[in-house]
């Protein structure tokens, strides 16, 4: 079992950075090859590498590197070293990414003429880049990680977060290109890759819930909560109206995307159990989501709950 385990953190960490390393790849594509030779500005570390580069012909790689070195200093100590380590990767493979692609294309002309279907499918590219290494405990750096540091303490969306922030970067590429159209493609490009972003994270944390009912629940529960990702379950006593038998009924609340495997392990045990699924949302616990509420508004909460005017009733 403890080498099943080992084996199983291995296989999850290496599928980590496999798709960190394509969502790089996507985030990349949508940035060197759509918007940046069609000076289409994004947000975040690259939209400002992208500033200096058509103000200074500096290389986007190399101030793209530099600057996220120091924002993964900070992402160090609030987020954790397995959050970073991954950041860090993401932001290298983005940086030899970038330079490779500039090396081999170093002036792509695919949609040059319809700058507004470009802002789109380069927004589309990006945000589905940062949403893949996001719901693979990745960053692509940047704004990725101002976003990640605050909706690891407040419940805000990180494609909004993201927004706000490189509204302010996109707004100041009208320094270097002196085109408020051109400015206006960036904030296309940033409402495109913000929607994509959530749609990409929230369909990986979606759950759903499974009632169970077989003669043998105690080797489905069992083998629910021994095999990864050890999922809790609930057992309920009930009667069946027409048979007349005593039944018992698993509860059990599992990620979408472990749903397969869930089925699998039933179907293994019991073929003729009776399963039911249904959509949930909002789960919160151990395993899921945590509570984001300010810590003052938990405090007057609890005044109020202890008051002698609610006490009383």
């Amino acid at each position: 079992m403890v080498a099943e385990n080992r084996k199983n953190v291995v296989y999850r960490e290496i599928l980590d950075y496999v798709m960190i390393a394509i969502g790089t790849m996507i985030y990349s594509i949508g940035w060197v090859i759509f918007l940046l030779p069609n000076h289409i500005a994004t947000g975040g570390v690259a939209g400002l590498s992208s500033i200096i580069f058509w103000g200074a012909h500096v290389p986007v790689f190399i101030t793209y590197f530099a600057m996220n070195a120091v924002l993964l200093a900070i992402a160090l100590r609030v987020l954790g070293f397995k959050f970073s380590l991954k950041t860090i990767y993401g932001v290298v493979m983005i940086t030899l990414i970038v330079a490779a692609i500039r090396a081999y294309i170093p002036h792509p002309d695919i949609l040059t003429d319809q700058p507004f279907m470009t802002s789109i499918i380069g927004g589309a590219f990006c945000g589905m880049g940062v949403g893949f290494c996001f719901s693979f405990n990745g960053s692509t750096g940047g704004s990725d990680i101002v976003a990640a540091i605050i909706n690891k303490y407040r419940d805000i969306s990180l494609g909004r977060i993201i927004l706000l922030v490189d509204m302010i970067i996109v707004t100041l590429s009208y320094v270097v290109l002196k085109d408020w159209e051109q400015v206006i493609y960036g904030y296309v490009v940033l409402f495109t890759s913000s929607f994509v972003v959530d749609q990409v994270v929230n369909s990986g944390r979606r759950s759903v819930q499974f009632l169970i009912i077989s003669e043998r629940y105690e080797e489905i529960s069992r083998f629910i909560t021994d095999t990864p990702p050890r999922r809790g379950v609930t057992l309920l006593d009930a009667h069946g109206y027409y048979s007349g038998n005593a039944l018992k009924v698993l509860i059990v609340v599992t990620k979408q995307r472990e749903a397969p495997l869930l089925y699998r392990m039933i179907d293994s045990i019991d073929p003729y159990a009776f399963v039911t699924q249904s959509a949930v949302m909002g789960v919160y616990g151990k395993g899921f989501d945590k509570f984001k509420v300010k810590k003052h508004s938990s405090s007057k909460l609890k005044q109020i709950y202890h008051s002698p005017s609610i006490s009383s009733k």
